[in-house]
């Protein structure tokens, strides 16, 4: 979309503090999956601290346990490779192991103008949003993005709550 990029976030609540040896391994690999992120084509920005458990600058109702993570991309295309076509792919299909089940969506797009990086409190908005009243511009999933093709396979498969 011209003039515009692409905002995501994603926000997990893991099934134990992060300093437990249940959630070592992802703790352990934030920093490098961020990394390689950051290196992404189309890669434009990420929230500091994001994906960062024990960061209580992002803490969602002062729980530690929440893993926001929020970041800008320059397209859907090039979101979609990170999130499907690297080394991220195989912590995504992962998550269970690590994440409890939300019963709500947990993951929201929407357009921002080029330049603009969003607050964490904007984006829970249009994650609240999303949750309210469905797709529609204002807030999405892959779905509602005709341009979207990876999704398709690698979409979160139902999970039943423990």
């Amino acid at each position: 979309m011209q003039g515009y990029h692409l905002a995501e976030l994603n926000v997990g609540r893991l099934v134990a503090p992060m300093d437990d040896p249940r959630v070592a391994e992802f703790v352990d690999n934030i920093d490098r999956i961020n990394g390689l992120g950051k290196r992404m084509p189309g890669f434009v920005w990420m929230m500091e601290g994001s994906g960062s458990p024990g960061n209580l600058e992002n803490a969602i109702g002062g729980d530690a346990q929440f893993v926001p993570n929020l970041s800008v991309w320059e397209s859907v295309e090039q979101l979609e490779t990170f999130v499907w076509g690297t080394l991220h792919k195989q912590f995504y299909e992962r998550r269970a192991e690590w994440f409890e089940v939300l019963g709500e969506m947990h993951f929201v797009m929407w357009w921002v103008p080029e330049g603009h990086r969003p607050t964490l409190d904007e984006a829970l908005a249009r994650l609240e949003h999303l949750n309210t009243h469905g797709d529609s511009d204002h807030a999405f999933g892959w779905a509602h993005l005709k341009e979207a093709r990876q999704w398709q396979g690698n979409r979160c498969a139902p999970v039943a709550a423990e």
